[in-house]
């Protein structure tokens, strides 16, 4: 299959390239994200010393192409000399300080205003702090849902715990050292009883994954000051109980694309029923 996006010689495509680079260990970085930062007229990144360093360690010549920063604090200035260059038909690599791009980062509305303008948007993914997390927390990861960074005041912190709180898949959010203890503390509140990883450094020299109960994991950093870039994992909550009726109306939605088995299979997983309970709730279904 042809890659798309992929060097050609020295020069790459036209367009806004959002090239992944490691969250830790620097060979994490990908053969394809090297042939980007190689072959781009323009680079820009959040932290041009982090990429300077990374191209460094890996041989890759800025030589005299441009290298912009592209952060929060600048984003609306230099976004129009980037997007000039998009529309001159250069190719212009963007870079987080640390892992994908776009994912709660200022590239965001870089990306969005190149795509706003029918501009070649094309991904270089690799590491990511979301993904890497999922991976050694030990939770469900059929379904997840990331939240990014959650308010650092306890109120509204607790506002935006409660709207994810029915959400049926495991949510994952960034979080501050400092505030771990009390994120920690108000989502053991909001969410209830469910278990929990505290991930911590990933990919790095003191990579720490702490896993237990919420309220456990709460009562542990309560007053630790932990160090470095967190992630928290959290499970998801019990599924609400179904009556039958609305056990029966789930699987008549089911069975009208897939087969009996399938639809049993299904919402038995999804929404934590026993097999047999869903099994004869689906023969009913069949036999109205």
């Amino acid at each position: 299959m042809a890659e798309t996006g992929a060097a050609t010689g020295d020069r790459i495509e036209p367009g806004l390239h959002l090239v992944s680079v490691p969250i830790g260990a620097a060979r994490d970085i990908t053969l394809r994200a090297l042939d980007v930062l190689r072959g781009a007229d323009v680079l820009a990144a959040e932290d041009t010393r982090s990429l300077r360093r990374l191209m460094a360690i890996h041989g890759v010549d800025l030589g005299g192409r441009p290298l912009l920063p592209y952060h929060d604090h600048n984003g609306p200035a230099v976004r129009p000399r980037l997007l000039a260059a998009l529309r001159e038909g250069q190719s212009v690599a963007y870079a987080s300080e640390a892992g994908t791009p776009l994912i709660a980062d200022p590239g965001f509305a870089l990306g969005v205003a190149a795509q706003a303008e029918g501009l070649p948007v094309r991904a270089a993914p690799g590491a990511s702090a979301v993904l890497a997390a999922l991976c050694v927390a030990g939770l469900s990861t059929d379904r997840f849902l990331f939240a990014g960074f959650l308010p650092p005041k306890s109120g509204a912190r607790r506002t935006a715990l409660k709207e994810v709180a029915e959400v049926p898949a495991t949510l994952v959010f960034y979080e501050s050292p400092r505030r771990l203890g009390a994120m920690l503390s108000d989502a053991s509140e909001v969410l209830g009883p469910r278990d929990a990883a505290v991930c911590r450094e990933l990919t790095k020299r003191y990579e720490d994954v702490v896993r237990g109960p919420l309220d456990v994991l709460a009562e542990r950093y309560a007053d630790e000051d932990p160090k470095g870039e967190i992630v928290v994992v959290i499970d998801r909550g019990a599924p609400a109980a179904l009556s039958e009726e609305d056990l029966m109306d789930l699987l008549a939605v089911e069975m009208e694309t897939v087969s009996l088995k399938t639809a049993v299979k299904g919402v038995s997983e999804k929404y934590g029923v026993g097999r047999n309970t869903v099994y004869e709730a689906a023969l009913k279904v069949k036999r109205r």
